[in-house]
């Protein structure tokens, strides 16, 4: 599967265009900003994109209205054939937010039943209707919305029309925009006999289709398997991630990945790969989060390092604050341009040691030595072997070990080091050692 070899690149393309939050009905060609952008995504070293929604909605994107319409605030159908056309044409593979648990009030089918009622024949289209009752909104009916939000509505993903509606826009995507995958939000609402008819559907539509799932806690076996998901959101190790530096605790982000991928026998998820990530356009953006701005470099090293497929968050490649406290629009903001700083050449220099490593790819995953603030852990796959070591104190540590060998290969830097039963690692620093 490419995507297992990939460092993806996220934009959330209303906020990144700089479109008005409400949608105004006012077309307005803003998707053709990714163009400019995509010699930056390639330094960078990204060769797959997710954007989160581009279609047709009423306010911020998982409103749905149209599943079949680019968002007038941001083209037309054309503009993103465009992109995606520029975007493969340079190697980078598109994957499009697929937002099926809800639509927003203005779906066309949900409209119907708000003027029809109960002659509407769009009534078994959602999850709960009832004439007797009353939203927020004073329709006059009741209808479950996703966690109590009304202007989510809830899809009935076991009514065959609303399936085949589905099914047809996502032909629809493959066939004009030609993408090479779905991330499903909120997949953990999803029953499982959807997400089994759809990885079905999608495998038949193209071959390595990829299908990743927004997943927050519990079991990600339960719908990451070989007939549903091929991938989840790593929620688990984001928060170990950022509070392992912000603690200084390293144990906290090692059990974690000792706990999904280590050695024995019972790891939760061993062959598996889950999409890494430091922040996204939920969350407060990982330059507003750590505590201690020399850890930004560390952080992504550690998460291009541990099992999974990386992806990094538009702006924060060079250092982009945002507080979800501040609203989500803090956390989705417009650049005018993209800006290529230390950060940036850090997290290209990271993205292609990750690409031509088998064993960061598809290795396994043994811990080698833990300190509160030190980590050194081993990725080993088909006789490839690679350190990732890390220090997060401000001063030197000795690491000391001894795999078989007198010296390695940085993959980060492209040089040689000794080693002597061991490795001085300087304060604030981080190698992928290839032995």
């Amino acid at each position: 599967m490419w995507a297992y070899e990939s460092v993806f690149y996220q934009i959330y393309p209303l906020g990144f265009s700089g479109a008005p939050f409400e949608n105004d009905g006012v077309l307005n060609h803003r998707i053709l900003k990714v163009n400019d952008w995509i010699p930056h995504i390639k330094r960078l070293g990204a060769d797959a994109i997710y954007f989160s929604p581009v279609f047709e909605s009423d306010t911020h994107g998982y409103n749905t209205r149209d599943y079949t319409k680019i968002d007038t605030r941001l083209g037309t159908n054309k503009d993103f054939a465009n992109v995606c056309y520029n975007l493969h044409n340079e190697g980078i593979k598109v994957v499009l937010d697929g937002v099926f648990n809800h639509v927003g009030r203005g779906f066309w089918a949900f409209q119907d039943v708000l003027k029809n009622r109960e002659s509407s024949p769009y009534i078994n289209w959602f999850a709960r209707i009832d004439f007797n009752g009353n939203s927020n909104y004073n329709d006059g009916l009741w209808y479950e919305g996703w966690e109590g939000c009304y202007d989510l509505v809830k899809l009935n993903l076991y009514n065959e029309d609303v399936i085949q509606h589905i099914f047809n826009a996502i032909k629809g995507w493959v066939t004009e925009f030609d993408i090479d995958g779905l991330r499903l939000d909120v997949a953990y609402c999803l029953n499982h006999d959807f997400l089994k008819r759809l990885r079905s559907f999608c495998d038949s539509l193209k071959p390595d289709f990829f299908l990743l799932g927004e997943t927050l806690h519990g079991d990600y076996n339960q719908i990451m398997n070989d007939e549903m998901l091929h991938s989840v959101t790593n929620y688990e190790c984001y928060k170990g991630l950022y509070s392992s530096f912000n603690s200084m605790n390293m144990f906290e982000i090692n059990h974690s990945l000792l706990r999904q991928f280590g050695p024995e026998n019972w790891t939760l998820y061993k062959g598996k790969h889950l999409l890494s990530f430091v922040d996204n356009h939920d969350v407060t953006r990982v330059a507003s989060i750590l505590n201690n701005i020399r850890h930004l470099p560390l952080i992504y090293a550690l998460a291009f390092g541990m099992p999974g497929i990386p992806c990094v968050y538009y702006g924060s490649e060079w250092g982009a604050t945002g507080r979800k406290e501040d609203g989500d629009p803090a956390l989705r903001a417009c650049f005018d341009t993209p800006v290529f700083n230390e950060l940036s050449d850090w997290i290209a220099k990271l993205a292609n040691a990750k690409k031509i490593s088998p064993a960061l790819q598809y290795g396994n995953f043994s811990s080698i030595i833990l300190t509160n603030e030190q980590c050194v852990f081993l990725r080993e796959w088909q006789g490839e072997r690679v350190l990732v070591a890390i220090n997060a104190a401000d001063y030197n540590y000795s690491a000391s070990f001894n795999m078989g060998c007198d010296k390695a290969y940085d993959l980060i830097t492209d040089r040689e080091i000794q080693l002597n039963n061991g490795l001085e690692l300087p304060g604030y620093s981080a190698f992928f050692l290839k032995l």
